[in-house]
């Protein structure tokens, strides 16, 4: 019975930690400069415009609502964070690896994602006018209803991807593969498509694919 007295509370204080060791850490555990370690965090609705954050970790943190306007993050780590409404407008993203990401109803306005990985990443009416993405690899990402309207994605790479209703209007897209992607009613007019490979897409609907 004694056994029984102590090991109960000891066991509830073990799974207590272990709880605590999994949730997500404050803000205060993010230090902004080059090189940051902010993986698994909470740094929901926070203010970083124009933050030097090259070559940070920012692995399943939360950002919702962040403010990264114009913020330097080539080369970071934010696969699987949740950048749900931020703001990245004219941010620098170059090769980040974003895979996985969520990153619906973000802006990205003006940004630089040039040769990021945003495999499977959640993008849904993300506003990208204007944004460079050459040679990015969005396979399999959800882009359904996004703008990238006069976007630059030379050599982009939307295999599986969904374009459902995506708009990308005078968008450069030479190069660009759309192989198995869904294009119902996408509206490309205007773009340049020269050498874009669209094998096995669905562009039945696809306004500007042909």
């Amino acid at each position: 019975m004694k056994t029984r007295k102590i090991c109960g509370p000891l066991i509830l204080l073990l799974c207590a930690s272990h709880v605590l060791a999994q949730a997500p850490k404050g803000a205060g555990e993010c230090r902004i400069r080059p090189g940051t370690l902010c993986a698994d965090l909470n740094l929901n609705g926070m203010n970083m415009r124009d933050a030097s954050l090259a070559n940070s970790q920012f692995t399943r943190s939360s950002m919702v609502a962040v403010n990264l306007h114009g913020a330097d993050l080539s080369e970071a780590n934010l696969q699987e964070a949740r950048l749900t409404g931020a703001d990245l407008g004219e941010a620098v993203l170059d090769d980040a690896d974003m895979a996985g990401s969520t990153l619906a109803g973000a802006n990205l306005a003006d940004a630089e994602m040039n040769g990021a990985n945003l495999r499977n990443a959640l993008m849904h009416r993300v506003r990208a006018q204007d944004a460079g993405l050459r040679g990015t690899d969005l396979f399999g990402a959800n882009l359904s209803q996004a703008d990238f309207t006069d976007a630059r994605l030379q050599r982009a790479s939307f295999r599986g991807a969904n374009l459902t209703g995506t708009v990308l209007r005078g968008a450069n897209l030479r190069g660009a593969d759309f192989t198995n992607a869904n294009l119902t009613d996408a509206d490309l007019r205007g773009a340049n498509l020269e050498l874009a490979t669209f094998s096995g897409a669905n562009i039945s609907t696809c306004i500007g694919c042909r």
